[in-house]
């Protein structure tokens, strides 16, 4: 399975991009943390986590005791530059020349 396919296999999940949205809002957040936002067990945080991480949207690290998650945008930024951006550049030269023609037309 290639990166893509994991990022797109991570994101397919509403549970997931709920835990990505928490972290968007605040980074750094403990397993305990996560799970206090969602009515689902420790073990369920977990398993989501893990996609998360495997599709590497998601790194931890270590403080004390303690296993802190942060979000990692970069995987979502290569999933829209490949697959998003290339395909709003057309429509976007078309307003560009739309805009252009409608100008000299004005004068």
């Amino acid at each position: 399975m290639t990166d893509g396919d994991l990022v797109f296999k991570a994101l397919a999940d509403p549970t997931r991009r709920f835990l990505l949205d928490l972290l968007f809002a605040r980074d750094g957040r403990t397993l305990t943390e996560l799970e206090s936002e969602l009515e689902m067990t420790r073990f369920g945080v977990m398993k989501h986590l893990r996609v998360l991480e495997d599709a590497d949207l998601v790194v931890t690290r270590r403080s004390g005791r303690e296993k802190l998650h942060f979000l990692n945008p970069v995987p979502i930024r290569l999933i829209h530059d490949r697959w998003i951006d290339k395909y709003t550049e057309r429509q976007a030269s078309a307003l560009v020349e739309l805009k252009a023609e409608l100008e000299t037309t004005d004068e």
